[in-house]
């Protein structure tokens, strides 16, 4: 049977036996056959972890401004109003959609993305490799006597 491609770019591939989601660190391979129970979720925006630090060397240039500066209403003022919408900004990273499975009997994450549209694309793209991959039989249809 010839490797139908549903999904290839350089975030992830789905084809009719395989998922595979590159990042930075490596790449996970999953072979389809063997994925369970997959679902979408939306995860929570998360805290960046440099945002706190961030934050406090904003106050720290604001004290040193104020302390060393002539006129330091105006400067440290001005200051606070441009990186306060910075430090704003940085505070949280954006929602992300992920998928999760089920993988040979462990619980993983397949792919997570911060695009929405590139999420729904891969997820259509993994649905028709699942949907087109042939199962083990389940016992489904089965009589019992």
């Amino acid at each position: 049977m010839r490797t139908r491609t549903y999904y290839d770019r350089h975030d992830a591939m789905v084809t009719n036996d395989q998922f595979v989601w590159h990042t930075a660190s490596g790449q996970f391979v999953f072979n389809v056959q063997h994925l369970r129970n997959v679902g979408r979720v939306q995860a929570p925006p998360r805290v960046r972890p440099f945002a706190p630090a961030l934050a406090v060397c904003t106050l720290f240039a604001a004290v040193i401004g104020w302390t060393l500066l002539a006129d330091p209403a105006v400067y440290v003022v001005s200051f606070l109003a441009l990186a306060a919408p910075a430090v704003a900004v940085s505070w949280r990273e954006p929602r992300h959609w992920e998928l999760h499975a089920q993988y040979r009997g462990e619980a993983v994450v397949l792919y997570s993305s911060a695009d929405e549209r590139v999420f729904n694309q891969v997820s259509r793209a993994l649905r028709r490799a699942m949907e087109g991959t042939p199962r083990a039989p389940s016992g489904y249809g089965l009589a019992a006597a």
